[in-house]
């Protein structure tokens, strides 16, 4: 007989809990077990990849053992794009007939066909019909929410909205769950292009809006020890804390960091230890290939309402308030993007951020030729002036056609530096950065050999220079530096290259020396 083959870690799909390596779902959010047996309406919200589908499914699959009530899961994803409610509300009553066949604790009890012509309260009547005929209190999951549109959105969820306000005399589902990327919070977003509000909100019965949030470092740890204890292979402890790093606990980047280890640079040979360095390999790859959930959310960099949170992001620019609460709230929603606590944007996460750089450089086409390997380090140290040097000259000569064909031109100057800088050490040193909007700068460094060399990318503005190497001196400290590079992009096009282009070096009150290299 062939052994059992072990699980594996998930990228695609709901984990399976004899399959997939997985965390106890429920215990991610358990208080929603008590909201169901209240009899609460409530949404779970949380970005693509954060195991959503999995919780639902096993909350509903507990709530079933339990024998106190009755759990539906129900995927709304067949709706996506369908905003014609003579359409939609049909396939909405197909759905929840085809997750009650797949119910061992439903399947013998069938939804009503909506009645025809009556789309007003067909799913009002459906939704009734079904509860009266349960001998237990009826609880639905509805996933993937977002998919609904236009008129189908808001005729589905008022019906809902009707049903609740009569559970007191008329049968109707005890609890509804609705699951996706926002808090059903900004119905201008989904259902009015020109953003007029609604005169009333659809859907203003929800007690409470609760998030899975990613896994803390204890949670990524154990996550790897499953696999340790079923196969034997070690995940080092180093190897954890950069999978920490990477994903800041991201559920799907977590799990595909694993994977691609494992699986694909490792062979599955679990007599070979996982180390901190094939966990910086495999970020490398994901980033590179971008496949699957990564690839999706650069896709929407493109978008306008996307472009305008980011760029400030790249740039450490200030946000302007016009965007303040629908865009924002979207790309947090998206997990593109999350909040200090003091509101301040950045990534979300070191492997977003280095996919936002690349993409964005990629689809301008601002890359510079390939330098020969490692043509710049002499396993010692290397030479940031020297690169930055080479850069003006880069800059001079190609800055205006790479603008022209960059969508986030605000942040062409970073974003090409940064792509230069790659090109020059070509892997053969790091260069991790920080971007936060409200900043006015970008923080990088970059690490070979031991050594760190600290690098702030600015675009100019009235700000005196003394003031701006008063905040590159904090940086310094942070860095434990006595010596950094600060760049500054003029993009006054009446200034000639002569007086954008300098270098000067400052010594600070302290001895520490800051080279400032005009762009």
């Amino acid at each position: 007989m062939d052994p059992v083959p072990p699980k594996r870690f998930n990228i695609a799909g709901p984990c399976l809990p004899g399959e997939h390596y997985m965390l106890p779902a429920v215990e991610r959010l358990p208080k929603t077990r008590f909201m169901a047996w209240g009899g609460d309406y409530f949404v779970v919200h949380a970005p693509s990849g954060s195991g959503k589908t999995t919780f639902l499914r096993a909350l509903a699959a507990e709530i079933n053992a339990e024998g106190r009530q009755y759990a539906l899961y129900c995927s709304l994803e067949a709706l996506q794009g369908c905003s014609d409610p003579d359409r939609g509300l049909p396939l909405i009553v197909q759905g929840l007939n085809a997750a009650v066949a797949a119910s061992p604790a439903l399947r013998e009890k069938p939804v009503e066909r909506q009645p025809a012509g009556n789309m007003a309260t067909g799913i009002l009547l459906a939704l009734s019909r079904f509860s009266s005929a349960l001998d237990k209190p009826l609880v639905i999951f509805f996933d993937e929410i977002d998919r609904l549109s236009g008129q189908t959105w808001i005729t589905f969820l008022r019906q809902v909205r009707s049903g609740f306000g009569i559970r007191d005399t008329t049968p109707f589902p005890r609890t509804i769950a609705f699951a996706g990327l926002s808090k059903i919070r900004d119905y201008k977003a989904q259902i009015r292009p020109d953003r007029e509000a609604l005169r009333a909100s659809p859907f203003n019965i929800v007690t409470e809006s609760p998030t899975l949030d990613n896994f803390t470092r204890e949670q990524v740890a154990e996550l790897y020890r499953q696999h340790t204890e079923a196969t034997g292979q070690v995940f080092e402890p180093e190897a954890a804390a950069r999978a920490w790093y990477w994903s800041e606990g991201q559920p799907w980047l977590v799990n595909a960091l694993a994977k691609r280890v494992v699986e694909d640079d490792l062979e599955r040979d679990h007599s070979l230890p996982v180390t901190a360095g094939h966990i910086d390999a495999a970020a490398d790859a994901l980033i590179r290939r971008r496949d699957a959930h990564i690839g999706s959310l650069m896709e929407r960099l493109r978008e306008p309402r996307v472009r305008r949170v980011i760029e400030p992001v790249l740039t450490g620019g200030e946000r302007e308030a016009s965007f303040l609460h629908d865009d924002t709230g979207f790309c947090l929603d998206l997990g593109l993007v999350k909040t200090s606590a003091a509101g301040a944007l950045s990534p979300a996460n070191p492997i977003y951020r280095e996919a936002m750089l690349r993409t964005l450089a990629h689809d301008a086409r601002a890359l510079p030729p390939e330098s020969p390997i490692n043509r710049r380090l002499d396993g010692k140290s290397l030479d940031p002036t020297a690169i930055l040097r080479e850069f003006q000259q880069f800059w001079r000569e190609n800055a205006a056609v790479w603008v022209e064909r960059c969508a986030y031109r605000e942040a062409a100057p970073i974003l090409l530096l940064q792509a230069f800088l790659r090109r020059a050490v070509n892997g053969g040193a790091e260069i991790p950065g920080e971007m936060v909007a409200g900043r006015g700068r970008v923080d990088l460094r970059l690490q070979y050999a031991g050594k760190a060399y600290p690098v702030e990318l600015k675009l100019a503005d009235r700000e005196p220079l003394e003031k701006t190497l008063e905040r590159t001196a904090d940086y310094m400290d942070a860095q434990g530096a006595r010596e950094a590079w600060l760049v500054i992009f003029d993009r006054n096009q009446e200034k000639p290259w002569e007086e954008k282009l300098f270098r000067e070096d400052k010594t600070l009150p302290d001895g520490r020396l800051v080279h400032v290299v005009g762009c």
